[in-house]
């Protein structure tokens, strides 16, 4: 009788060895399974982005290291741009500061060189917009876009490049 005790209880460890064993053995065909799953996904999408993604991948990633190349330097016009308007037969006021972002020190010397010319550009340019059209932001948005071109156009006239990457309003105030 001990030796039938002994045998039930060999046969019972080893169903319990044989299950484990088979947990594992299902657990890794599992986790095989959803490896490949992912993968043919991953795969399949590559195949069906096309050629455009990865040619327009390339270009941002050309255009992202000429920009990292230099450092961006910020240069502040002095003294600050004041204009006046007559709005509905009252006098109103626009007072801005504004720098210009430029990546290159000869084109610091440039408008520093220049900083009256491009001043009185700016100031022109300011003073010759709607004044309720500055008051939305897309107003002052476009001014923004309009002082950069106008910056860009006068550098350019000066030292053959244009040499402003963007133009920026550190103090806009409309009275």
């Amino acid at each position: 009788m001990a030796d039938d005790n002994d045998q039930t209880q060999d046969a019972g460890e080893q169903a319990q060895g044989g299950g484990k064993k088979k947990l594992i053995l299902l657990i890794v065909v599992g986790l095989v399974l959803v490896g490949l799953s992912v993968g043919g996904t991953l795969l399949a999408l590559n195949m069906m982005g096309g050629k455009e993604e990865q040619v327009a991948e390339g270009e941002a990633a050309e255009q992202a290291v000429e920009e990292e190349q230099l450092p961006a330097i910020y240069y502040p016009l002095k003294p600050t741009i004041i204009v006046n308007f007559n709005a509905r037969g009252r006098q109103r006021f626009l007072q801005a500061e504004v720098s210009l972002m430029v990546r290159e020190n000869d084109v610091v010397a440039a408008i520093e060189e220049h900083s009256t010319m491009l001043q009185h550009s700016l100031l022109m340019l300011f003073s010759a917009q709607d004044y309720s059209e500055l008051q939305t932001p897309e107003g002052k948005e476009l001014l923004r876009q309009l002082a950069l071109e106008e910056m860009r156009t006068r550098l350019e006239q000066e030292i053959g490049k244009p040499g402003v990457e963007q133009v920026l309003f550190t103090n806009f105030v409309m009275q």
